[in-house]
C-alpha cells in the first residue's frame, strides 16, 4: 500500500489531522484486505469446483501489461506468482476482444488453432487445457480468470458459466470498483 501525501499521516500535524490521516490509511489498508481476501476466496472456490491444476487472476496494471496476482493450486510445484505472461502475444486484438467480453475456451492445446507464441507460452507452464474470463468493471477491463489444467480438458457450458460467476462476483465488488485501491485504472481499449 502506498501513502500518497505525506501531510496524510504527520504525527507532528494537529491532532485531528493525524486522526483523520491515520483513519484514511486504515480504512485503505482494510479495504485492500477486503479485496485480497475476495480474491483469493474466488480462485480457490474455482479451482476446487473445476477440479483443475491451477486457477490465476492476472491483473492489469498497465496497458495491456499485468502479472499473475493471486493463484489457487492443487500444488506448489504449479505456481506462476508474478508471471507476466507473454507480452509480445497479447496484444491489442486480444485486448479488444476480452474488452468485448470474449471468453476463451481452449480443450488441448496442442490440436487448437493458436499462434505458436501461445502454444509456447502455454507449454512452459505445463498446460494443455485453458479456459480464460474477462473481469470487466465498468471503467473497462481489470483483469482475467484464468483456469489451467495439464491434461487435455473438455470444457463444459457449466465450467464457463461457473468462471464468468466468479469474474462477476469480483466485477461488482464495492472493494474491487473502488479506484483507491490501485494506483492505475483499468484498460478500455
Amino acid at each position: 500500500m502506498q501513502i500518497h501525501s505525506s501531510s496524510e499521516f504527520n504525527p507532528n500535524s494537529s491532532r485531528g489531522s493525524f486522526e483523520n490521516g491515520l483513519q484514511s490509511v486504515l480504512s485503505r489498508l482494510y479495504r485492500t484486505i477486503e479485496r485480497d481476501t475476495l480474491v483469493c476466496e474466488t480462485v480457490n472456490e474455482l479451482r476446487e469446483s473445476l477440479q483443475v491444476n491451477r486457477v490465476v487472476l492476472y491483473y492489469f496494471y498497465d496497458r495491456w501489461h499485468g502479472q499473475v496476482t493471486f493463484e489457487a493450486l492443487s500444488s506448489p510445484d504449479y505456481s506462476i506468482f508474478g508471471s507476466t505472461g507473454a507480452d509480445s502475444c497479447f496484444n491489442d486484438d486480444y485486448a479488444a476482444m476480452y474488452l468485448a467480453g470474449r471468453v476463451r475456451a481452449i480443450d488441448d492445446i496442442e490440436t487448437e488453432s493458436i499462434s505458436d507464441c501461445h502454444r509456447d507460452f502455454l507449454r512452459n507452464l505445463r498446460v494443455r487445457a485453458n479456459l480464460v474470463v474477462p473481469v470487466l468493471i465498468p471503467r473497462g477491463l481489470w483483469g482475467l480468470l484464468v483456469a489451467h489444467h495439464d491434461q487435455p480438458r473438455v470444457w463444459l457450458r457449466s465450467h464457463i458459466e461457473l468462471m464468468q460467476d466468479g469474474a462477476s462476483v469480483l466485477a461488482t465488488s464495492p472493494c474491487i470498483l473502488d479506484t483507491r485501491n490501485y494506483s492505475r485504472s483499468p484498460f478500455t481499449g
